[in-house]
């Protein structure tokens, strides 16, 4: 992932029920539409705290992310059993093409941002597989999240899905964040 991680040695804060204010449980597992057949990524996992929202409705589901220690946290948190850390880029993701069927990121896009891992998330995703995508929003005021300057707004994210070969199903700016629904 980019330029910007999370400081693993403030983990502890993404297991802020208070990050709900930004994506609900309600709201996430809205836009994934999880099935039990459903094979499914979260990009930037952390330390889980979406991952464990999604899991119970899913098939699969790898927690992705570049940073082993936030898997080492999250396994000492508990992984539920549908869920495999993988240690990867979303540039260079281990799986096989039209792996997926569903892949989201939650407050982490501003991290593997780039043609590159855009082009990988194509590739991983079946045809008509989902991709979510709600971050911080450079049109927010930096008070929570990354700096601003490391942030993307919705139309830059959704021109660079389009850019990527992807369909956009639906973007929405909001007051610090954004969401960007997109199919392969």
């Amino acid at each position: 992932m980019g330029f910007h991680t999370f400081d693993v040695d403030r983990a502890d804060a993404l297991e802020d029920e208070g990050r709900y204010r930004f994506c609900s449980r309600e709201e996430l597992l809205a836009l994934v539409r999880p099935h039990e057949r459903m094979v499914a990524a979260d990009l930037g996992s952390g330390t889980g705290f979406y991952t464990d929202d999604v899991a119970p409705f899913v098939a699969e589901l790898y927690a992705v992310d570049v940073q082993p220690e936030m898997h080492e946290l999250y396994r000492a948190k508990g992984l539920p059993e549908s869920v495999e850390t993988v240690t990867a880029d979303a540039a260079d993701l281990p799986f096989g093409d039209g792996a997926l069927d569903a892949a989201f990121s939650t407050m982490t896009y501003h991290e593997f941002a780039g043609e590159e891992s855009l082009a990988e998330l194509r590739r991983a995703l079946r045809p008509g597989g989902r991709l979510v995508t709600v971050d911080w929003s450079a049109a927010g005021t930096g008070e929570r999240g990354p700096p601003v300057s490391e942030r993307y707004d919705v139309g830059d994210a959704a021109s660079a899905l389009r850019d990527a070969g992807f369909a956009i199903e639906s973007a929405a700016s909001r007051f610090e964040t954004f969401v960007c629904v997109a199919r392969r």
